[in-house]
C-alpha cells in the first residue's frame, strides 16, 4: 500500500498546481512572451520567489508536465516484454491518446479543439518556447540512447544508440509538427487525432524494416 501524502506535501502539490495553472491562463490569454512572472505571482497571491522554488525557469512553467513524458516513455522502452524490440516499445507508446487527444471526460470536441488551438498558438508564437522545446527533444533522445546503449552494452563511443533513438523520436516530432499543421488549417481535434494515428503508424512502418529487430528485451529476436 502506498502511504498517503502529508499536509505539507499537499499544500506543495496544490500550491504547485495553482501557479501552473494561472501562468497557463495568462499565457492563453496574452500569450507566453507579454506575461511576466512577476504577473504570475502577483495573480497567482504567491511571492515571486515561491514561483522560482517550483519552476527554475519561466518556460518550466508552460512546459511543467513534459517530465512526466519522458519518465514514461523509458518506462515504456525498459519495462518492455520479453523478445519485444525498443521500437515495438516506443511505437506502443506513441501511439496511445494522451493530452488533448485522450479520451475526453468532460471535454466535448469543441472544447478539444480549442484547447489544441490554444497550445499550438501560444507555442508557436513564442520563439522562447520553440526554442526550449527543441532542448526538451534533445534531451528525450539522449536520454533513450543512454537506455539503448545500456541494454546493448554499446561502447562509450558508439554512435548507434543514439542514430536509433533520435529516428525513433523523430517521429514523435513530426508528428508534433503535423499536428500543428492542421490545427492551424482548421481541422478539429477528433479528425487530428485519427489522422495522427494514421501518420503515425505509417512512420513507425518505415522504421521497422532497419529497426524492427533492434535491442530486443532480453536479447531474444523474434
Amino acid at each position: 500500500m502506498n502511504p498517503q501524502p502529508g499536509l505539507r506535501e499537499r499544500k506543495k502539490t496544490q500550491t504547485r498546481e495553482l501557479i501552473s495553472d494561472t501562468a497557463r491562463d495568462l499565457f492563453a490569454e496574452r500569450g507566453f512572451d507579454r506575461v511576466t512572472v512577476a504577473e504570475i505571482a502577483r495573480t497567482a497571491d504567491v511571492s515571486e520567489a515561491t514561483v522560482f522554488n517550483y519552476f527554475p525557469t519561466k518556460e518550466d512553467l508552460f512546459y511543467s508536465r513534459l517530465e512526466a513524458f519522458e519518465e514514461e516513455l523509458l518506462a515504456a522502452v525498459r519495462e518492455r516484454e520479453p523478445g519485444e524490440s525498443a521500437l515495438d516499445a516506443v511505437g506502443r507508446f506513441l501511439l496511445q491518446p494522451r493530452g488533448v487527444f485522450a479520451p475526453a471526460g468532460s471535454d466535448d470536441a469543441r472544447e478539444s479543439t480549442d484547447r489544441l488551438r490554444t497550445i499550438s498558438r501560444v507555442i508557436t508564437e513564442s520563439p522562447a518556447l520553440l526554442a526550449r522545446e527543441r532542448e526538451v527533444f534533445a534531451r528525450y533522445a539522449a536520454s533513450l540512447a543512454a537506455l539503448l546503449a545500456e541494454e546493448t552494452g554499446a561502447a562509450a563511443d558508439d554512435v548507434e544508440p543514439a542514430v536509433v533513438a533520435n529516428a525513433m523520436l523523430g517521429v514523435h516530432r513530426a508528428m508534433i509538427d503535423y499536428v500543428r499543421r492542421r490545427t492551424a488549417a482548421g481541422s478539429e481535434a477528433p479528425e487530428i487525432a485519427r489522422a495522427t494515428r494514421r501518420q503515425t503508424k505509417r512512420a513507425l512502418a518505415l522504421l521497422e524494416a532497419s529497426l524492427g529487430d533492434y535491442a530486443p528485451k532480453g536479447g531474444v529476436r523474434r
